[in-house]
């Protein structure tokens, strides 16, 4: 059986948990204080997920910070930056803005400051 340590950032706590495998099968997860922690290492052994964050030039040159509203495939990740950096808004652009609606499946991109 494979073991994997894992550091939880679901919350502060950071609980150290263990995830036994056989075959690339979760058989366990312990050390986990809540059942996010759990659910937490069975998906980053599974399929990693991250916000984005990123920045894109707008139409006038003015940098504008975004991130995706809902975690992304960590493997998906160089692959949205093209579309990202191919993104060039025009303002006035407010923090929730929508940037890029369906960046991936769901996932929309969107400002994280208020520009005028």
């Amino acid at each position: 059986m494979e073991v994997k340590n894992l550091t939880c950032v679901e919350c502060p706590m950071g609980c150290q948990i263990e995830v036994g495998l056989s075959n690339g099968v979760v058989e366990y997860v312990k050390g986990n204080t809540c059942p996010r922690g759990k659910l937490y290492a069975e998906n980053e052994i599974k399929r990693p997920l991250r916000v984005l964050t990123s920045s894109v030039k707008c139409v006038g040159g003015k940098m504008l910070p975004v991130k995706t509203d809902k975690p992304i495939p960590k493997d998906m990740m160089m692959d949205l930056m093209s579309k990202i950096n191919a993104c060039h808004p025009s303002l006035p652009i407010k923090t929730g803005d929508v940037v890029i609606k369906n960046l991936y499946e769901d996932v929309n991109l969107i400002a994280t400051k208020t520009i005028e």
